[in-house]
C-alpha cells in the first residue's frame, strides 16, 4: 500500500459485474468479517453517545467545573482517544486486531462506571482519560481492517472502497441516533444511570466479539520493527491529509461543545439537543451512501474534502449571522439545526473519502499505524483547538465572535490538503 502518483485513490477499470455489485453496495454483499466490523461501530456509538452529549451539561452544573475547564475536560478526552490512536494502531499491527479490541471494551467499560460515580474534577479527568484511551485501543484496530478489507473488496468485486467506508460510517451514525435517544430516556432518572447502561452496551460488545471475532485474520501482516514514527513524520502528503482532517474533527466537536452553549441560550434547556443529534444521525444513515455514490462519480478525492469544509464553514457562518438578531424559541432554534445540517453533509463528503485515501499513503503492514496516526495528528488540533473554543464562549465577547472563528477553520484547512487530487 504505496502512494498512488497523483495522491489519491486510483481509479481501475471496473467490470459489468463489478460495477452491479458497486450499485447495489449493502450489507450483505460483503464478507462476514466486514459485516461484524460494521455491527461492531454500530454498538460502539449506540454506548458511546448515550453518554456523550450531556456530559457537557453534567460538567458545568452538577460538577460545577467552569467553560473553560469543560471544554478542556472534553478536548481532554479527545485527544485520550484521537491523540493516542497512533498507539492502538501500531499494537494492532504488531498483535492483530483481535486483543486489542477486547483490551478497549474492558477499558471502557471501567471508564463509564467510573465516571457514573465519579464527583470531583481529578475524578472526572481520570474515568475521562479511561474512556478516551479504550477507544484509542479498539477504534483505530477496527478502521484499519476495514479500510484493509474495503481494499479487498475493492480489487476482487470491483467495488468502490469508499462505499465501503460510507457504509461503516453510516453503522456508526445509526449508533450515534439511538445512543442519544436512549440517554435522554435514561437521565429521567439521572447520569450515573446514563452512564452505567453505556458500560452495560460495551459488557455486551466484549461478550460478542469474544466469541466471535477471529484470532487471525488471512492477509494481514503483522509487523515486528520498529521505526514506524519516522516513517509518518516523513511522509508529508499523508501530514497534510492529517491537518486537514483534524480541522474537519475540531468543527465537529463543536456539536458537543459550541452547539449545547447556543441551544441553551435559544431554547433556555438542552431537552432539543437529543433532537438536534438525531437529526445529524438520521441524515447520515439515509444519505450517506446516495452522497458518496454521488460524489464518488463527480468529484475526485480532493475536491470531495473541500466541497465538505465548505459547507461546514458554512454551517458556523448560518449561526454567526443569526445570532445578532437575538432569536430565541423555536425560531431561534432553526440556525442551530441549519449548522447540523451543514455539518453533517460536510461530514458525509471528507470523512469516508479521508479514511479510504490513508491506504494508498500507507506502506505495507503498516496500516494500523497509519489509521491510528490520521486521529491522533486530528486529536492534538482538537486538544488545543477545543480550549481556545471554550473560552472564546466563555470571555463575553459577541456571539457572532466565536461562531465566524470558528467557519475559518475548516476554510483554511483547504489549503492544507494534498494536491493533484
Amino acid at each position: 500500500m504505496t502512494s498512488a502518483p497523483t495522491g489519491r485513490p486510483p481509479r481501475r477499470p471496473v467490470p459489468a459485474s463489478g460495477r452491479r455489485t458497486a450499485r447495489l453496495t449493502a450489507f450483505t454483499t460483503l464478507s462476514p468479517l466486514l459485516r461484524l466490523l460494521i455491527l461492531t461501530q454500530l454498538a460502539f456509538n449506540i454506548g458511546f453517545f448515550a453518554v456523550l452529549p450531556f456530559l457537557s451539561e453534567h460538567l458545568g452544573q452538577s460538577v460545577g467545573m467552569a467553560g473553560w475547564l469543560v471544554g478542556f475536560v472534553l478536548g481532554l478526552r479527545t485527544f485520550s482517544q484521537q491523540g493516542l490512536f497512533v498507539v492502538g494502531g501500531a499494537l494492532a499491527d504488531r498483535y492483530g486486531i483481535r486483543p486489542v479490541v477486547l483490551a478497549g471494551c474492558v477499558l471502557r467499560i471501567a471508564g463509564f462506571a467510573w465516571l457514573g460515580f465519579a464527583e470531583r474534577t481529578w475524578a472526572v479527568v481520570g474515568a475521562v482519560l479511561l474512556i478516551g484511551f479504550a477507544a484509542a485501543l479498539f477504534s483505530p484496530a477496527v478502521e484499519s481492517e476495514v479500510a484493509r478489507q474495503a481494499v479487498v473488496w475493492e480489487e476482487t468485486a470491483g467495488g468502490d472502497r469508499t462505499r465501503v467506508l460510507a457504509l461503516f460510517t453510516v453503522a456508526g451514525q445509526a449508533g450515534a441516533f439511538v445512543g442519544p435517544l436512549l440517554g435522554a430516556l435514561l437521565l429521567a432518572v439521572d447520569f450515573r444511570t446514563v452512564c452505567l447502561a453505556g458500560a452495560g452496551v460495551f459488557v455486551l460488545v466484549l461478550a460478542g466479539h469474544a466469541w466471535l471475532l477471529p484470532q487471525r485474520i488471512p492477509g494481514r501482516v503483522q509487523v515486528r520493527v520498529k521505526g514506524g514514527a519516522r516513517l509518518v513524520l516523513r511522509n508529508r502528503r499523508f501530514l497534510a491529509l492529517c491537518c486537514a482532517y483534524g480541522a474537519y474533527l475540531l468543527a465537529y466537536n463543536q456539536l458537543y461543545l459550541a452547539l449545547p452553549a447556543e441551544v441553551e441560550r435559544a431554547a433556555g434547556s438542552q431537552t432539543p439537543l437529543a433532537w438536534l443529534f438525531a437529526l445529524s444521525s438520521l441524515l447520515v444513515v439515509t444519505a450517506q451512501l446516495p452522497v458518496t455514490r454521488w460524489a464518488g462519480e463527480r468529484l475526485v478525492p480532493r475536491r470531495s474534502m473541500v466541497a465538505g469544509l465548505v459547507l461546514i464553514a458554512a454551517g458556523f457562518a448560518v449561526v454567526g449571522l443569526a445570532l445578532p438578531a437575538g432569536w430565541t424559541g423555536r425560531g431561534g432554534l432553526l440556525p442551530a439545526a441549519g449548522f447540523v445540517v451543514l455539518l453533517t453533509l460536510g461530514q458525509m463528503l471528507v470523512a469516508p473519502v479521508a479514511r479510504a485515501w490513508v491506504p494508498d499513503l500507507a506502506e505495507e503492514g503498516r496500516l494500523g499505524l497509519y489509521t491510528g496516526a490520521l486521529s491522533s495528528v486530528s486529536g492534538l488540533i482538537v486538544l488545543a483547538g477545543s480550549s481556545a473554543t471554550g473560552l472564546l464562549l466563555d470571555t463575553g465577547l459577541p456571539g457572532v465572535v466565536p461562531w465566524l472563528v470558528l467557519a475559518a477553520v475548516p476554510l483554511a484547512a483547504v489549503a492544507l490538503l494534498p494536491g493533484r487530487a
